[in-house]
């Protein structure tokens, strides 16, 4: 804890004093950019991986950036992200994946949540990226099998984003576009999902 006490300090003495308009602004409103959907997992930084300010991103973290259909989870990733867009007006979801994620080796080997009843429930969400895997990258083994599951996992979470009502509603009308990401943490490189060509393909490249 003397750690973070000490950055606590720090951002105060230092980081909030720099950026004292932007917080002063920050106070009573906000505006961001993106809905940002990720894994709490503490390797991944949302905005570091993006270097945006505070206000910025409007971020929803779980374990293995899982997005429940609309209707069989009432929980706070769907409140979130009804917010999002319905109130916030955000013009952008990024669902963001990485590499080494628990979730996605705990689909490939249930055997790791036997004992975490409560992990073991929320996995039930990604049935569908486990039998997809099952069914399509069942040649695949280790790490190769891991990235494609990761990626997999993803493009289902954009899949079922757009059951929901405010998500559907947006996209229909163009005020709204969908990013899939998948983020390898050992080399800081984005693979984003190329939705024409059904492959993801690295996000520097595109933008290049």
């Amino acid at each position: 804890m003397e750690k973070l006490i000490a950055g606590v300090k720090r951002f105060q003495d230092q980081i909030f004093h720099s950026k004292k308009k932007l917080f002063g602004k920050l106070a009573s409103s906000q505006q961001p950019r993106a809905l940002f959907i990720t894994c709490s997992d503490s390797r991944v930084d949302p905005c570091l991986l993006t270097q945006t300010e505070p206000g910025e991103l409007f971020i929803l973290r779980n374990a293995g950036n899982i997005i429940p259909s609309y209707g069989t989870s009432v929980g706070s990733a769907t409140a979130a992200i009804e917010y999002a867009v319905g109130v916030l007006g955000v013009k952008h979801i990024i669902v963001c994946g990485h590499t080494d994620c628990g979730v996605v080796k705990a689909l490939l080997d249930p055997k790791q949540v036997g004992d975490l009843p409560a992990v073991k429930k929320w996995l039930y969400q990604a049935e569908s990226t486990r039998r997809v895997v099952e069914e399509v990258y069942g040649h695949l083994k280790g790490q190769a099998l891991q990235i494609a599951t990761t990626k997999e996992n993803v493009r289902i979470q954009l899949e079922h984003l757009q059951t929901h009502p405010t998500v559907a509603a947006k996209l229909r009308k163009g005020s709204l576009k969908l990013h899939g990401w998948v983020y390898s943490i050992a080399t800081g490189d984005i693979w984003m999902y190329d939705a024409k060509q059904e492959t993801f393909i690295s996000l520097t490249d595109s933008a290049a």
